[in-house]
């Protein structure tokens, strides 16, 4: 065990499983206590020492708060809380705009709205928001509303870098390619030919595969460590080669 994380203390949702769950392991091996959050607590599953677990909806503002109220300082905040839609705007009901905003940008900035405070009053700290690649930085088809809100909260991200940057708060994004999650099994087995799905999926990548969550982690590590002391408001792409 190394110690890059010694003395932090670290708030991840979504960690149930995918890059949440990878995320939450990998900085507890590194030595920070870990708060690892989700709405749905019997995919939780254990987690080692170091590692507490919290039913947390990020979709609900007064349970925000009340976390906040009662966690108190945190010097890491991982936002992964997300849902992906597909279909272009002409498939994208007024529902399900509404939710994928409150999910992927709103979730978001009501736990950074809600952690942020004492992260300042205590001399700094480090969010680290899971965007996309399909975003500001690639248009990708059939992820209209999904490519959306990841380009919002990639809006969000450099706000709150720029605000806070004297205040010794650093704000970074995380945009990945394609990962092999449990949510893209589901995504891949709604199709009537699932394995012509997965390859295309796979296909996405120049690299000839999909990335796995313990890969982003590794990305979530380093900004939520000490070594990106000097990066802020930035954007950082791990995603096979996909927007080469």
């Amino acid at each position: 065990m190394t110690n890059r994380l010694a003395g932090k203390t670290a708030l991840v949702t979504a960690a149930a499983q995918g890059i949440g769950r990878a995320s939450a392991l990998r900085f507890a091996a590194e030595g920070a206590r870990v708060i690892a959050t989700d709405i749905n607590m019997a995919k939780m599953g254990d987690f080692p020492a170091g590692v507490t677990t919290r039913r947390l909806d990020v979709m609900d503002a007064e349970d925000i708060k009340k976390a906040a109220a009662e966690i108190g300082k945190i010097d890491v905040l991982l936002n992964c809380a997300g849902v992906v839609h597909a279909g272009t705007i002409l498939e994208c009901s007024e529902e399900d705009f509404d939710f994928a905003v409150t999910l992927n940008m709103r979730g978001a900035y009501r736990m950074i709205r809600a952690f942020l405070p004492a992260m300042v009053a205590n001399g700094g700290g480090s969010i680290i928001n899971i965007a996309s690649v399909a975003s500001t930085i690639k248009g990708v088809p059939n992820r209209f509303i999904y490519g959306t809100t990841k380009a919002g909260l990639m809006g969000l991200t450099k706000a709150v870098a720029a605000d806070f940057v004297g205040q010794g708060i650093r704000c970074n994004a995380v945009c990945p390619g394609t990962v092999q999650t449990p949510s893209l099994d589901d995504r891949i087995n709604a199709n009537p030919d699932a394995q012509a799905a997965r390859k295309a999926f796979i296909a996405r990548q120049p690299m000839g595969r999909l990335g796995r969550p313990e890969e982003i982690a590794d990305m979530c590590l380093y900004l939520a460590s000490d070594e990106s002391a000097f990066v802020s408001g930035t954007e950082f792409v791990i995603d096979g080669g996909m927007t080469i």
